[in-house]
């Protein structure tokens, strides 16, 4: 049986589909096929439950030919776009989609209304039904190859604590002001990561503390980055690429939601994996959620699901993970 998988973006969508090609290769020895965006390819390409990995850069129609003589036997999209519609129209085969679940998003951002959206991956691996596979529980995967000199070039302490500024959107990006608090609290040692968009705001927090932190923003590839989180003690980020991640490397953490909230069916995914994590949100706020995805600024100018964050919840926490740490031996 040969399936083609389509996601086209983006980093965190991606890792979130990865149960579905372990299931379909473990479970009915299916060959996996799968189609992305150009940029996200390398996100695919060590991962050994897919076969081959088709690109894009902007519109389908530029591989369709090569598409059409791989004789699929069905397609399983998991991005159910018009993109998508688009390609499953052109080659004419059976195919199977993830539930959105847009209306209950919808009226939670603006009505909210409080809803039960199960798991997004879950939702990812219920479009393999017809095949009568189970979830494996085993989680998300992500695959990356060590860089052996990273450590040592960036002279990375033994110990720390990995946290992740970027954000695709300003209303996910966790406020300078908030992580200067949280290292003060903690002094511990810590890495920063994330891409040249906050270099600017790595700088102001290492400007602070610059004996007990390392900044490594728009300095190293996703892969090192994601290497960077597997050797932390634990992760600190929002609702981002980094946070799927982290949780494809089975790493603790913590998750600070602004505009975004975990009942949308895509906060940290495990498996049956018992993972520490806390979801540190600012409750009782009527503005919230705002938006499915995000804004390049509050819409209410006052950005107080990310500044009125729990401080003393966060370090408590923090420092919960780091006792079981030394507990276990980690």
């Amino acid at each position: 049986m040969k399936l083609l998988i389509i996601r086209f973006s983006s980093i965190g969508d991606i890792i979130l589909t990865s149960p579905v090609a372990r299931i379909a290769k473990n479970q009915i020895n299916a060959e996996v096929h799968f189609i992305t965006k150009e940029q996200y390819a390398s996100l695919l390409k060590s991962n050994p439950y897919i076969d081959k990995v088709y690109t894009i850069k902007s519109d389908v129609r530029e591989i369709i030919n090569d598409l059409k003589k791989e004789k699929y036997d069905y397609i399983i999209d998991l991005h159910n776009s018009l993109r998508s519609k688009i390609l499953k129209f052109l080659l004419k085969t059976k195919s199977f989609s993830f539930k959105k679940e847009n209306i209950k998003k919808w009226l939670m951002v603006n009505f909210k209304v409080k809803s039960e959206i199960l798991h997004i991956t879950e939702r990812y691996i219920n479009t393999l039904e017809k095949f009568k596979v189970k979830n494996d529980n085993e989680g998300l995967d992500f695959f990356y190859q060590d860089n052996p000199n990273l450590f040592k070039t960036f002279d990375i302490p033994e110990s720390y604590v990995c946290i992740s500024l970027g954000a695709k959107h300003f209303t996910k990006k966790i406020p300078i002001e908030i992580i200067k608090k949280i290292i003060s609290n903690l002094n511990y040692n810590f890495v920063l990561i994330g891409g040249y968009d906050v270099t600017a705001t790595a700088n102001a927090i290492t400007k602070d503390n610059p004996d007990n932190i390392i900044d490594l923003t728009g300095k190293i590839s996703i892969y090192e980055s994601a290497q960077i989180i597997d050797n932390s003690l634990f992760l600190i980020s929002s609702d981002t690429g980094m946070m799927h991640i982290g949780a494809a490397l089975k790493k603790e953490m913590i998750v600070l939601w602004g505009n975004t909230v975990p009942g949308f069916g895509m906060d940290p995914y495990y498996g049956n994996k018992k993972i520490m994590y806390f979801n540190s949100e600012v409750n009782n706020l009527s503005c919230r959620p705002c938006s499915k995805i995000g804004f390049d600024n509050c819409p209410k100018k006052h950005f107080k699901c990310m500044k009125n964050q729990n401080i003393d919840n966060i370090v408590n926490f923090s420092q919960k993970i780091i006792k079981h740490n030394i507990i276990s031996g980690n």
